[in-house]
């Protein structure tokens, strides 16, 4: 499989984009203005404790109060699972006015601040520093054990060269499957020197203040995204390029050959095509090569993706045509969820299947598509009916949060009135106002489909109601107003 990493850098926005075969699979956007703050820590102040919530909100100089639930909170009890289900009071963990040291799990999404948590860790390539943690963990997507025993004794002798003490541990992260001792132990050491520099500005830095900031997406590219089976990484921007260069040479030297500059004059993202899919990702239909098609709807509380057979009739039989539809839209839905960053609950509507091989079939084709996602996921059987339940694990918008706003027409409902439910609103509004002011005549505002409407096809009903009112009813096109807007001005 060729894959490709392409970064588009310019003043204002980086994009980078993950392309398998020529296809897009992932897209990242960090804008200069507000970069994502996933991984920074800062030096917070409680600003209010929830004894109901077992939360507290924390003020770490963001717009809005960041939150914070017990069971993140570095307490005394060292199991974390047990204090994820049965944490201590929040009242007795903190307090209002308190400076607490902490880091960013979740960017804020919508309407709700960044989600915290006080168990820090530092990434680097192949290892994450938890400075509080007992504990050597391995990536689940290394999974011969004889190369996890390897790697455990091999940080475990890193730790003890570096004289690390007890109290601190590390997670071996998936890149560092064939790793050697010369390249853990480099890792070890330039986490240290980031946790000492940490360490400096927890005691100088005055809350709320930030303590440190996560590399820029073109740097962190090479850190989290590289992986063995990358052919190379193509850059638009010199200065940058630049940069890369040193970032890699010291950091993933396995990379620096890989990495090119793209000089060319067509922008890149246009070059493969990759502008054209980030367009397609934001509709909510997608259509499939068979002649099916899906439709998507992220809301509030989940996205729910609807498998239809569309124009695909199949060849055989009706059951060997769900099937087949199933499985292309397992495929694409795979890759959707990961283009477009949808994370929560996922409802899959697929076509109702009758056949239990088919079905373990489509899930199984699921999940081997998410097994190179790199967000945490998680598939449910089957449910009596008929839907795939999952969750995929959300730190960040959305590609369709992070490039659109809600409609000011529609205010997010995705439909706005006919005009001709406009047309009867006005004229209860209008009687309304006829009953309660004594006005000389009635000028409406309102937009150009529906005072069309109003002239046209419901000029008998408004010449009705100017009887029944005994008063005159100007009309006058507003070209601002959008359609459900109008206005009743008294005359």
């Amino acid at each position: 499989m060729n894959t490709e990493i392409l970064l588009n850098v310019t003043p204002t926005e980086t994009r980078m984009g993950l392309a398998e075969n020529g296809v897009l699979q992932e897209v990242y956007i960090e804008r200069t203005n507000r970069r994502g703050i996933v991984g920074n820590i800062y030096k917070g102040k409680v600003v209010r404790v929830l004894p109901g919530m077992q939360a507290a909100f924390v003020e770490v100089g963001l717009e809005r109060a960041a939150f914070i639930h017990a069971a993140d909170i570095q307490g005394n009890i060292k199991d974390s699972e047990t204090a994820r289900r049965n944490p201590e009071a929040i009242t007795s963990l903190l307090h209002e006015g308190q400076s607490i040291v902490v880091q960013v799990t979740k960017d804020p999404i919508g309407t709700k601040g960044a989600r915290l948590t006080t168990h820090l860790s530092i990434p680097s390539r192949y290892l994450v520093f938890m400075p509080h943690t007992q504990h050597v963990g391995i990536s689940q997507r290394i999974e011969a054990e004889e190369e996890r025993e390897r790697l455990r004794d091999l940080v475990q002798a890193c730790m003890e060269a570096e004289g690390l003490n007890e109290e601190c541990g590390f997670i071996l992260r998936t890149a560092a499957e064939g790793a050697g001792e010369e390249e853990i132990l480099s890792d070890t050491r330039y986490l240290q020197r980031v946790w000492n520099k940490v360490q400096e500005r927890i005691k100088t830095v005055e809350a709320p203040g930030m303590i440190y900031e996560e590399l820029p997406l073109h740097l962190r590219t090479f850190r989290d995204f590289i992986r063995p089976d990358v052919d190379k990484v193509l850059i638009d921007s010199r200065e940058n390029y630049q940069k890369a260069q040193d970032f890699a040479h010291s950091f993933v030297p396995e990379v620096t050959d890989k990495l090119e500059y793209y000089p060319g004059e067509r922008p890149i993202f246009d070059l493969y095509g990759i502008e054209d899919e980030i367009h397609k990702a934001l509709d909510r239909k997608v259509q499939l090569k068979s002649g099916g098609y899906l439709i998507i709807d992220q809301t509030e509380a989940m996205t729910t993706v609807d498998v239809n057979t569309g124009g695909f009739v199949g060849h055989r039989n009706l059951e060997e045509t769900i099937f087949k539809t199933n499985l292309e839209a397992a495929t694409v839905i795979g890759r959707q969820l990961r283009l477009r960053n949808l994370g929560g609950i996922i409802i899959i509507d697929f076509i109702d299947m009758e056949d239990t091989e088919h079905q373990r079939q489509v899930l199984r084709m699921l999940e081997k598509v998410l097994e190179k996602d790199h967000a945490k996921t998680k598939i449910s059987q089957v449910s009596d009916l008929g839907l795939v339940e999952m969750t995929r694990k959300r730190t960040r918008e959305s590609l369709g949060q992070m490039l659109c706003e809600p409609c000011h027409h529609c205010e997010g409902r995705g439909e706005i009135k006919t005009a001709e439910t406009v047309c009867y609103e006005m004229f209860r509004e209008l009687i309304r106002e006829a009953r309660a002011y004594d006005a000389a005549g009635y000028l409406v505002l309102a937009s150009q489909t529906v005072i069309d409407l109003l002239l046209d096809e419901e000029s008998q009903s408004l010449a009705d109601l100017e009887n029944f009112i005994g008063k005159t009813i100007k009309l006058q096109v507003e070209p601002m107003y959008g359609q459900e807007q109008y206005d009743v001005i008294l005359q």
